[in-house]
């Protein structure tokens, strides 16, 4: 029996081991449940054959990294190994396994119910990305089951707090765990047809406006944050405009442009009352960058929109602050891994195979950058990341294991 047959005769045992997965609630923040999947991981892998350890985060690190609300909330990184007789070259598979909060009424009650209607399971995380961890854990007992073997050492880990800023999670994957990766496959980013190449970064940014308290019924005796901000928001627009202008075509042939969005989060100070002048506002700001820009000059550039327009508002008085950042990448896809991938997902999904460059950030960076080594992206991916009712399709969660397969046992390095 091939890899493939066996996926499709054990479906069903695909879509059970991500109903427990998604069952175990990861939100990040504050990153609960972490200890209890991340033992469930390494029990998978080892079960797999695969010689696998489970990484705490160190104490000493967590307190410098985290806030204070969130230390009660440990860190593990999961990492398993299998060698291959005669191999020299290894790959490794990459996801993470937090996400993010839910809000809203779904439509099966829980947001981890992991119910199955009409060709989707629904629930936090089956798209992003809990789907890729069972497509790949499923292409593994598939390999075992059948006796075939992976033609490279294959490495496997399974981290943390991507939802955040990865730096306790493929960060210090990369940089503290004994991987030695050739290639690897950061299972999101490319779904479908599309084999992801590289993603934009991003620069997030929080602005206070400063203004003055006074009585609401003498609202000439204070400076008002509110009506400040809003200035500002507009005068960012000229900002937006030149960013408009810059552009990035991908190899599949789309233009991408830097973006700004204003406001994912924004709020009033302490001693908000509705009869007081608002003393202070603050917003956020989400930059995205695109792989052929510079990090370091994309963020100079925001500042100095940001100090040009609030020096054009009357008594406009604002602090940045930097609350985080995650670095863009891009390769061309002209080495022969990313060909191997691209073959794979023709001889799957019977159709062939484009390169994309994604418009959110993943963990590619990490292995590309830091790591120096061919990086793609590729999963079963879904609809309605983040939201309500995120759900991953049935049949993109069984092409992905098998496409997962098929690199394995027909990419040698």
């Amino acid at each position: 029996m091939t890899p493939a047959a066996y996926i499709d005769l054990h479906a069903a045992g695909l879509l059970r081991r991500l109903q427990t997965l998604i069952g175990i609630s990861t939100v990040n923040p504050p990153g609960e449940n972490y200890d209890t999947i991340t033992a469930s991981l390494t029990r998978d892998l080892t079960a797999l054959g695969l010689k696998t350890k489970r990484y705490p985060i160190p104490v000493a690190l967590l307190k410098k990294s985290l806030p204070a609300a969130q230390l009660g909330f440990p860190r593990y990184n999961v990492l398993g190994k299998l060698g291959v007789r005669g191999a020299t070259k290894t790959i490794h598979f990459n996801a993470h396994y937090d996400v993010v909060p839910v809000s809203g009424r779904w439509r099966h009650g829980s947001p981890f119910s992991g119910a199955v209607e009409r060709g989707w399971i629904f629930g936090r995380g089956t798209a992003d990305m809990k789907g890729s961890i069972a497509s790949l854990l499923m292409a593994l007992e598939a390999l075992q089951a059948t006796g075939t073997v992976p033609r490279m050492n294959v490495e496997v880990s399974f981290t943390a707090d991507e939802e955040t800023d990865s730096a306790l999670g493929t960060g210090w994957l990369v940089e503290h765990a004994p991987i030695k990766p050739d290639y690897a496959v950061v299972m999101e980013g490319g779904e479908g047809s599309a084999v992801c190449c590289g993603h934009n970064g991003v620069v997030w940014l929080e602005v206070t406006v400063h203004g003055r308290p006074a009585h609401g019924s003498t609202p000439e005796r204070g400076i008002n944050a509110l009506e400040k901000m809003a200035a500002l928001v507009l005068g960012l627009n000229a900002h937006k405009k030149e960013l408009a202008l810059r552009k990035f075509k991908t190899p599949e042939g789309r233009t991408m442009v830097p973006t700004l969005n204003i406001g994912g989060v924004f709020g009033c100070g302490d001693g908000a009352k509705i009869n007081t002048v608002p003393a202070t506002a603050t917003f956020t700001i989400d930059r995205r960058v695109l792989a052929m820009e510079n990090h370091a000059a994309a963020e100079k550039e925001l500042r100095a929109a940001l100090a040009i327009a609030a020096n054009k508002i009357p008594q406009c008085r604002i602090t940045v602050a930097k609350i985080s950042e995650n670095f863009a990448c891009f390769t061309p896809p002209t080495h022969p891994f990313f060909a191997a991938m691209a073959a794979s997902v023709a001889e799957v999904r019977r159709e062939p195979a484009v390169f994309n460059v994604s418009t959110g950030f993943n963990d590619m960076h990490f292995f590309a950058a830091h790591r120096k080594i061919p990086t793609l992206g590729y999963g079963p991916g879904g609809i309605d990341y983040h939201g309500v009712d995120e759900r991953a399709s049935v049949k993109e969660l069984i092409a992905s294991a098998k496409i997962y397969a098929e690199l394995m046992t027909k990419f040698g390095g």
